[in-house]
């Protein structure tokens, strides 16, 4: 099984009766609810509100793939959690930034930008599969239209991505690169771009398909629990003559 912690800050869907309505159990207990239902995936919830964020040391340690929606409080989230995260990351744990955790502080000490883009509430956004051939692609359609998304434009500052699977276009104009996957240490990071809070996205079957794609891409394939830097005794047996260093 794959061990998934959904991460929300969950401030919008407790205040705005707006969300509430598209999301009644949250946008991270809709998120849950649908990749529970996919084989192989074990998923579960944490909240900015909980003690330690909802990720203490035992909960990150126990995530394979952690996904993170946020928005409004990015600043609320502790410099010293973030960091553990970005370790995490280079140990070998995934890590899955949605929608507007482009401004997360995880995500930002994953890329080293400011991960700035354009923006602009209600447009309407067709989305472009450009890599079919990535594993997170797999039974997505070549393009798919959301009715009505948060509009997201380029210039994004993030590092190039080694792989671009999905390309936004807006009804103003505007192009993005909307799925984008990067590898850091060990581990494996997806960034997704729809998914604004007051549009049911997460409601849609191709995210829904994305979403359990890129969690099963993401999963830890080797994991390490330490990143230190050892002094390693040589591989092969050397002989010293004189002041030169032969090796058999």
């Amino acid at each position: 099984m794959i061990r998934v912690t959904v991460w929300n800050e969950n401030i919008h869907d407790r205040e705005m009766d707006e969300v509430k309505a598209i999301y009644p159990r949250g946008i991270h207990g809709a998120i849950v609810g649908f990749l529970n239902g996919m084989d192989g995936i074990e998923a579960k919830t944490a909240t900015l509100d909980q003690p330690d964020c909802g990720l203490p040391d035992e909960v990150l340690d126990n995530t394979d793939v952690l996904i993170w929606w946020g928005h409004m409080a990015h600043g609320d989230v502790p410099d010293v959690l973030a960091q553990s995260i970005r370790e995490r990351v280079n140990k070998g744990m995934g890590f899955i930034a949605l929608h507007s955790a482009h401004f997360a502080k995880p995500f930002k000490l994953l890329m080293g930008t400011s991960c700035s883009l354009r923006w602009r509430e209600g447009d309407y956004e067709r989305v472009w599969c450009v890599d079919p051939g990535h594993p997170i692609a797999e039974g997505v359609p070549a393009c798919f239209d959301l009715e009505c998304e948060e509009m997201y434009g380029e210039f994004f500052d993030i590092p190039q991505p080694e792989s671009l699977v999905f390309s936004g276009w807006f009804r103003g104009g505007e192009l993005f690169r909307s799925g984008c996957c990067w590898t850091r240490g060990l581990g494996h990071v997806f960034y997704f771009q729809p998914g604004h809070e007051t549009n049911p996205t997460y409601h849609n079957p191709h995210i829904q398909k994305i979403l359990g794609n890129a969690v099963r891409w993401a999963a830890p394939r080797n994991r390490r629990t330490t990143l230190d830097c050892p002094h390693h005794p040589p591989v092969e047996e050397m002989v010293r003559q004189g002041k030169d260093i032969g090796w058999y």
